[in-house]
């Protein structure tokens, strides 16, 4: 029987901007159908180590295999057919305000459709029950043809995510997605984003700043401290000690040495 080659696989990465280095030397597998949580203090690398997942970014030295291609010797072209099966949803969701939903929503099918095709949805939307459905998954199937900007900012994250099911990719790659809501919202999207990863064994990976929901939606954590990975293991492997390493303030640090 054949073995499912890992969604992911990075061999020693590293990454820097400028003059700062944001990852350091990170090795790491991510296999078919994982829920994986990233967790760290801000600035840890989650969101670098996102950006790289999806291939916006290229590693400084390393290297990043996606679905086994490895991203550093793609062309343009190949890199662009990895990314149609990674769907990404950011913090800002990287919505056009002035748009009606179903625009928003259709922007997943832009890997596949012709420019033209683009074009004319945006006077005469194209494959509008496939959006109506998406709409329906995330709970707000009568926002279809509501202007994007008059949503709250929950029902805005849903139409984000509503863009990644009509995209449907092989992996959905979540920066932050709770860090704007409260308590009540950030469950309500995270129950989304596991039920919707389990219906069609899509690959979830998700940074969080909170621990609770990790442990609490997640099968795997990576602890991430100062571009380092400090810990990577089963949710219920992790103990007290090790989050309270993970987000250990410097100042306790230097104490700690002296």
């Amino acid at each position: 029987m054949a073995i499912a080659a890992p969604i992911f696989e990075l061999t020693n990465v590293s990454h820097r901007f400028g003059s700062t280095a944001a990852l350091h030397n990170i090795s790491l597998r991510v296999e078919p159908g994982e829920r994986v949580a990233l967790l760290g203090a801000s600035g840890a690398g989650k969101s670098t180590l996102i950006r790289l997942l999806n291939g916006t970014l290229l590693p400084t030295s390393g290297e990043i295999s996606v679905l086994g291609q490895n991203l550093n010797h793609l062309k343009p072209r190949q890199l662009r057919r990895v990314q149609r099966q990674i769907g990404t949803i950011y913090q800002q969701f990287h919505l056009v305000d002035n748009l009606r939903v179903i625009h928003n929503v259709n922007a997943g099918n832009l890997g596949r459709w012709s420019f033209a095709k683009a074009c004319l949805s945006l006077v005469y939307p194209a494959e509008r029950d496939k959006a109506a459905a998406a709409l329906t998954q995330v709970g707000i199937p009568e926002k279809l043809y509501a202007r994007t900007d008059q949503l709250s900012g929950g029902q805005q994250q849903r139409v984000a995510l509503a863009r990644v099911l009509v995209q449907d990719p092989a992996v959905i790659l979540a920066d932050e997605p709770v860090a704007s809501l409260d308590p009540e919202r950030s469950r309500e999207m995270m129950t989304l984003l596991k039920d919707l990863s389990t219906q069609k064994n899509h690959t979830l990976i998700v940074s969080l700043h909170t621990v609770e929901l990790a442990q609490m939606f997640c099968q795997r954590l990576i602890g991430l401290r100062k571009g380092r990975i400090l810990f990577d293991l089963p949710t219920g492997s992790v103990t007290s000690e090790l989050f309270a390493d993970l987000y250990r303030l410097e100042s306790d640090e230097r104490a700690m040495s002296f």
